[in-house]
């Protein structure tokens, strides 16, 4: 019996139908392969994953292949973005024991669970091969699997962890620089060759590094802020980004951003958002400002849930193709727009046959001229009108506690800084949703559906990326709840995910015990939790003077100094939150009447500045429950900005160029 009709999972939901008797991951499967004395086959994905569907359609939905998988094993499904914990430790096993990861991941098990055997996709004919030596492995040769397994998990348990180093410095901040120069790509932007991933983490440490001062570049040496801009035009240009509805696509399989792997995950895309939103903020680039809002209204619109949060991704494949949807070819575009209009706009967006069958991913390398742009607009609305009557990828509409606290927090300072209260509003309504849907109690919840909360635990990104997003929304608002319900979660994260060094684990205390307790201080496709958590600490250490929060977020960015030298892509968020620290925070607080025109202005003063992890303080006079702003009142009268490092405050000033100036000292 497949027993997944039930799940929340749309990825699991997608298995419903299969004649795999698929189990949910649990206790029900292990004790199971226990009863029938046989291992477990576990496979790990997610739905937006194209040969995740490839390996369903051969394998998963054939009836000989599901018969000899339902005699002799028990099959487990996994959605690997409701369950991070378990995807890390068998993806640890994969890497360990094949030398490469990726999805599906598929796993072979003893009933405790221990790995003996993985892969990834395996095509029908050999995967149906596998099954069978397995199982005669299994019940000919046990004593050699199960060793096989002991030998794995004390491997895997007895691994040297990442060592931690002192806290970094403007030193290790400028050779983390050079390192990411060494594998810049100075004609196509982005680090190394192809495949191409956006590098959100590492391009908002090099924003960071350029706004705090960044020295003179040698000669022939790119600085932090050519490198970030060169790779965000790039992207920007590319067919990576949707240049009809917004929105980034994974990665580009190739070194020039053109062909893209076409699933859109919210997390990129919250990521990216920030990073073009800073960039805009740090130099005026129109192309930044055009990007950000786009990606912004590409959010809201495709990936906004009826209950206020934010989907988890949108498939590569429509109609079993991969990128039907987004790509063109010339005829198609001339059927929409005519003759003129069509050539024109072929030659604008670069369709010569960049994709498969003679289509083409469309890439914007230069802007229309000024007179051209009411032509532009209206090409591109037409073009956007006709592909919305396409067959559109699927969507995986659950809803990830991390991956919302990254869309809060990037859609409230976008929102902020464009004056675009819709986007604030988008991001409260996020957190509204988290806030009274996902907490139980102190304890956060991953995943929500239609508003139905799933069963699975928060882990550390969630805690982190949640707490992050709060307080910018808290900074952007002045609604003291949301500073309250980040500290609530920064304390469940030191209480519960200390791992006693100075770092983190990637679950809490009392979670469910794998075969190892998965920590990773390295960046992924999002930061890590350990640098996320020490992110959100460093902020509230910042609004509250709190000796102990600020101390945890030192002791966690340890790790940074150690990778800074050779792995600095893999640190991108733990040097970027170096950066903060090394440069203070700065600390604003604002203070007046919140209905005072005057209140605003010096608020969007300070939202607009550039500093590093720059922390905003916002209440009315008197306000006592963000200690930042304990003590700071008006000035003869007047609403009052208070610049400050570590408590220790500037003489406060009333007007948006006084305020200018403080902070640009």
């Amino acid at each position: 019996m497949n027993r997944l009709k039930d799940a929340t999972s749309p990825y699991l939901l997608q298995h419903a139908d299969n004649p795999v008797e698929w189990f949910e991951w649990g206790e029900a499967a292990f004790a199971e392969a226990a009863r029938r004395d046989v291992p477990l086959l576990i496979s790990v994905g997610y739905s937006a994953c194209h040969w995740c569907h490839v390996m369903a359609h051969e394998s998963f939905e054939d009836e000989g292949t599901a018969a000899l998988m339902n005699e002799r094993f028990v099959n487990v499904k996994v959605d690997r973005e409701e369950r991070p914990d378990v995807d890390a430790v068998y993806m640890a096993a994969t890497q360990a024991m094949t030398g490469q990861g990726g999805w599906p991941m598929t796993v072979f098990a003893t009933p405790q669970g221990h790995p003996f055997y993985t892969g990834t996709y395996f095509p029908r004919p050999q995967f149906q091969r596998l099954l069978t030596g397995v199982s005669n492995a299994w019940n000919g040769d046990r004593e050699a699997v199960l060793e096989q397994g002991s030998k794995i998990v004390e491997a895997l348990n007895g691994r040297t962890e990442l060592p931690s180093g002192p806290l970094p410095t403007s030193d290790t901040l400028a050779r983390a620089v050079q390192t990411l120069s060494r594998s810049f790509d100075r004609v196509r932007g982005g680090f190394g060759g192809a495949p191409k991933f956006p590098p959100s983490m590492a391009l908002e440490f090099l924003l960071r590094y350029g706004a705090a001062g960044e020295p003179r570049a040698g000669a022939g040496t790119p600085t932090a802020a050519e490198m970030a801009g060169r790779t965000l035009e790039a992207m920007a240009r590319g067919g990576i980004y949707d240049q009809l509805g917004g929105g980034f696509a994974r990665y580009s399989v190739d070194a020039d951003w053109v062909v893209p792997h076409f699933e859109k995950m919210l997390y990129d895309n919250a990521l990216l958002l920030r990073v073009y939103a800073h960039w805009w903020r740090l130099t005026g680039s129109a192309l930044g400002r055009r990007v950000a809002l786009e990606t912004a209204d590409w959010l809201l619109a495709e990936m906004r849930t009826p209950e206020g949060g934010f989907a988890s991704a949108l498939d590569a494949d429509s109609e079993g193709v991969e990128g039907k949807f987004y790509a063109w070819t010339p005829e198609e575009i001339h059927e929409v727009l005519g003759e003129e209009d069509g050539a024109w706009a072929v030659a604008l967006y670069e369709v010569t046959g960049t994709f498969e069958h003679g289509t083409s991913v469309l890439q914007l390398l230069s802007d229309p001229d000024p007179g051209d742009a009411e032509r532009s607009a209206r090409v591109r609305a037409e073009l956007l009108a006709a592909r919305a009557r396409r067959v559109r990828p699927g969507r995986d509409d659950k809803v990830v506690a991390a991956w919302n606290g990254l869309a809060i927090a990037a859609l409230a300072e976008t929102g902020a800084l464009f004056d675009r209260p819709d986007l604030v509003e988008a991001a409260r309504a996020a957190a509204v949703l988290l806030d009274e849907s996902h907490m139980d109690g102190d304890r956060l919840m991953r995943t929500s559906r239609d508003g139905r909360v799933g069963a699975n635990a928060g882990v550390l990104e969630d805690y982190a990326d949640l707490a992050e997003g709060l307080l910018t929304l808290y900074g952007v608002t002045g609604e003291v709840r949301w500073f309250h319900r980040a500290g609530a979660l920064l304390e469940t994260v030191l209480d519960r995910f200390a791992d006693g060094s100075g770092g983190f684990f990637d679950t809490a205390d009392d979670a469910e015990r794998l075969f190892q307790r998965p920590q990773d201080p390295t960046d992924n496709a999002t930061p890590s939790g350990q640098f996320a958590a020490a992110g959100a600490l460093l902020s509230y250490a910042a609004l509250t003077g709190s000796a102990r929060h600020r101390e945890a977020a030192e002791a966690a960015l340890g790790t940074v100094t150690v990778l800074a030298d050779k792995h600095a892509r893999f640190a991108g968020w733990g040097l970027a939150v170096a950066q903060a620290a090394v440069s203070g925070p700065v600390e604003a607080a604002i203070v007046g009447p919140l209905d005072d025109p005057a209140t605003s202005a010096l608020h969007r003063t300070a939202l607009l500045s550039p500093a590093p992890g720059l922390v905003v303080a916002l209440g009315e006079p008197g306000s006592a429950e963000v200690p930042l702003l304990e003590g700071r009142g008006l000035l003869d009268g007047a609403p009052a900005a208070y610049v400050c490092r570590g408590f220790t405050c500037r003489m406060p000033v009333t007007t948006p160029a006084g305020l200018r100036a403080e902070l640009a000292s």
